[in-house]
Order: structure tokens, then sequence, then C-alpha cells
């Protein structure tokens, strides 16, 4: 999966939404057909997500473009995927998934309607939102190979919240170890991990705090619910050019001592081995796939 820095939402059946959220900058948009579609207009918004996808891939073809979909329990993902699975989707965000087998459930839906839509290599993005989901969280990230990125559950008043009972800060303690498993499924799999979402629309200070707590852990994207916010969450998790400059000559010197037969060796106050070129090696190729996608809307 391209390491998305921002996962905007936007509710499926408003398009014109969808545009701003291009606009803002995320590298990736989701658009929604579960909580944020009436009842009554869930039928209606999958073929405007469907033209959605047409129009927004034809104009800004770097940007990321998923569904949420309707849970399975709701008896209408397989109508929802079955409007929407058309060229130029990029893959579904898989609402409510609680152990491998639910994923192997989307898999025999996506296999049908990718083959008879003329769509293929479609992923997953996969919220963690029950307590079932947290303990089985190992087997689903393997669960499939289309399983590209999981999110750490940190919402004040989603699903998680009500059913683990946890008092929300915005230090984000008291999700800690719920984040922690879902981040390590992630590193043992693979995949893109992605932490949670801030819910204060106007506290742009708080949500970088948060944003950058979420980076020290080990994430490296995040879910965002309102345009203002994607350009604040692009910054955290943009590598720096202080940064790059770092590890490019940590690269350069290790290299220059390894070829000249010696395996350890100081780099800017620091003692250096293998263990750390490794480690800058795996950061420089994640900061050079970041360059490579940053600014999709304009492309």
């Amino acid at each position: 999966m391209q390491p998305y820095r921002s996962i905007l939402f936007v509710p499926g059946h408003r398009p014109a939404w969808a545009d701003k959220a291009v606009a803002s900058g995320a590298d990736c948009v989701v658009l929604d057909l579960e909580d944020s579609v009436p009842a009554e207009q869930k039928e209606a918004a999958r073929e405007t997500v469907a033209q959605t996808i047409g129009r927004l891939r034809a104009e800004h073809p770097g940007v990321g473009l998923f569904v949420r979909v309707n849970p399975l329990a709701t008896r209408l993902t397989g109508g929802d995927l079955e409007a929407v699975v058309v060229p130029g989707l990029t893959g579904i965000f898989a609402p409510k998934i609680e152990e491998a087998v639910d994923v192997r459930q989307y898999d025999a839906l996506l296999d049908h309607f990718e083959l008879r839509n003329g769509v293929d290599d479609l992923e997953y993005i996969v919220p963690v939102e029950t307590v079932k989901a947290i303990q089985n969280c190992r087997e689903v990230a393997g669960a499939s190979p289309r399983v590209g990125a999981m999110i750490g559950p940190s919402a004040e008043h989603a699903d998680i919240a009500r059913e683990v009972g946890y008092e929300w800060t915005p230090e984000g303690l008291e999700t800690l170890y719920l984040r922690s498993r879902v981040l390590l499924a992630c590193r043992e799999h693979g995949l893109h991990a992605l932490t949670g979402l801030w819910e204060d629309l106007e506290n742009l200070e708080g949500l970088r705090d948060f944003a950058v707590r979420g980076r020290r852990l080990g994430f490296r994207g995040m879910i965002a619910i309102h345009p203002s916010h994607v350009a604040t969450v692009n910054e955290v998790f943009s590598p720096s050019d202080e940064d790059i400059a770092f590890y490019e000559g940590m690269v350069s010197a290790y290299e220059q001592a390894a070829a000249e037969g010696v395996g350890a060796l100081r780099y800017r106050g620091l003692h250096i081995d293998k263990a750390h070129y490794d480690k800058a090696t795996q950061w420089l190729a994640r900061a050079a796939a970041h360059r490579r996608t940053d600014g999709p809307a304009a492309d």
C-alpha cells in the first residue's frame, strides 16, 4: 500500500465534498457509504460514489480512492460492492472486521465483483473497532494479501470507546495499549500503520501534538475527518529535509567505513553499526516513497 499520510473521510452522497477533500491535499479520500449516509439515501449514494470515483480518478490520478461500505452484518455490503467496484477505485475501507473469517468473506465478494467489473488489485484499510477485533488483530492482519493498512483506535466517541469504556484524554494513554497491539500486528505483516482520528475540529495544536505522539510510537499516517486537518497531518508525517540529510549522511559514512573493513564508527557524535545502517536505509526508502506520492491532488 502507498504510504498515505492523510486519509480523509467524506460522505459518499455529497460529491462536492470529495472535491474539497482532494483540494485539501489529502493523500487518500474515503467515500463513505456507512455512518454518514442516511438509510433512505444509501442506495442512491452508491451510484453517486461510483460516478465520483471515475471523475476524481480522471482528474487526480495520484490520489488514493477508497470506499467505506456498510458492514457485513447489515447485508448491504454486496450491493455496495456491486456498485462501487469500478475502474479507478483503489480499495475498500472495510468496517466491523473482527476475525480472519470476516476478511475472507470480503475477499469472496471482492473477487466476484473485480472479475465482473474489470477491476483488480484492490486493497483493504481495516479499522479496529471492537474488543474482539483488538484481540484478533494479528490474525486479521495476516488474513489476506489485500489487507494493506490497519488503524489503531483512538477516538473519543467511536465504537471502541463505548466497548472498552475508556475515558478519552488528549494525551491518549488510555488507548496506548490498544494502538500498540495494532501497530505490532502491522509491523509483523508489513502493513501501513495508521493512527486514529482527532475529533476536536478547531484545536489544530492539539491535533499536531496527537499526530506527533502517534508518529513517535511508530504510526506512519492518520485518519482525518475535516479538510482543515490535512495540512497539519501531512506535515507531521512527512520526513523533514534535516532528517533526510541526517540519514543520507549516516548511510554514506557507514558504507565508506564498511568498504574499509570497519563495522562500527562515530557519526555526528553517535556510535553506529549495521543496525543503524539498516534503519537508515529503511527510513530513506519510506522518505522516497513519500516524495513520489507528495501532492497527489496536483497530478
